[in-house]
């Protein structure tokens, strides 16, 4: 993809400050996107968000708010508004496992939590920021997971329903969008390293056994994704709509 691919659009990528998602802000960047990306806890600093400069030179902005607070993005979405007018990709990237338990001991709240944080979030950017993309459509991905084709690992479940359901929501949201030239898809990763994700949840142990069972025999890294996600938010994406792109070398077929 040329490096002015994406020149002059405006793409927001939630949880943008770390792992998946500055890898996928960070090639949207490169093909000459503006990017505007949100975090909660993980702060980009001063050099992170260098690294998002577009080619064209356009600077990246970064602002910190919860997803799952209704308010919190409505006021994000003004703010979106006044700063730059419009959106044309946007990227779900927020989300995660919260922490691994059963169902039988697992308490209401933390439940509701896992599904608040990973389908509540999508719901809530997706709604607030409809309303300014453009005539010219758009793109909006979204990031699901392997654990939603396969239900994941042991104390997994309540994630791996979170991010089945995405699926869903993709397909449904593709469906009503289709006339104003906006597509929806979603991506499946399955192992990638170097992400938060399994540095909080994953034993070493077990990231040795994930990764030899791997038919293309590495784990998958941050760019594996964002590379997806760059190719679905070009031109040549354009009569891709409603399709989960799996990410997993091989691992598993949908």
């Amino acid at each position: 993809m040329s490096e002015s691919q994406l020149q002059g659009r405006i793409a927001v990528v939630s949880g943008g400050g770390v792992g998946i998602g500055y890898a996928i802000a960070r090639a949207l960047a490169a093909a000459g996107a503006r990017v505007v990306i949100t975090y909660r806890t993980h702060q980009p600093d001063a050099a992170a968000l260098e690294g998002l400069t577009a080619s064209g030179g356009e600077p990246a902005l970064a602002r910190a708010f919860d997803v799952t607070d209704e308010a919190a993005v409505a006021d994000f979405a003004g703010w979106l508004r006044d700063e730059c007018g419009r959106v044309d990709i946007l990227i779900n990237n927020a989300g995660g496992l919260v922490q691994r338990a059963g169902i039988e001991e697992m308490p209401y709240t933390l439940w509701r939590q896992v599904q608040t944080l990973n389908v509540d979030s999508v719901f809530l950017m997706t709604h607030y920021l409809l309303p300014l993309f453009g005539a010219e459509g758009g793109r909006i991905i979204t990031l699901s997971s392997l654990a939603g084709r396969n239900g994941g690992h042991p104390g997994a479940t309540a994630y791996a329903t979170a991010k089945a359901a995405l699926f869903g929501f993709t397909r449904g949201l593709a469906k009503e969008v289709a006339g104003r030239g906006i597509t929806v898809n979603a991506l499946a990763p399955g192992f990638i390293e170097a992400t938060p994700f399994h540095a909080t949840f994953t034993s070493e142990a077990s990231k040795r056994d994930t990764i030899a069972g791997i038919p293309a025999g590495r784990a998958g890294v941050p760019e594996d994704v964002a590379s997806a996600a760059l190719w679905l938010a070009s031109d040549g994406a354009a009569f891709v709509s409603g399709s989960i792109v799996d990410i997993n070398g091989a691992q598993y077929f949908g």
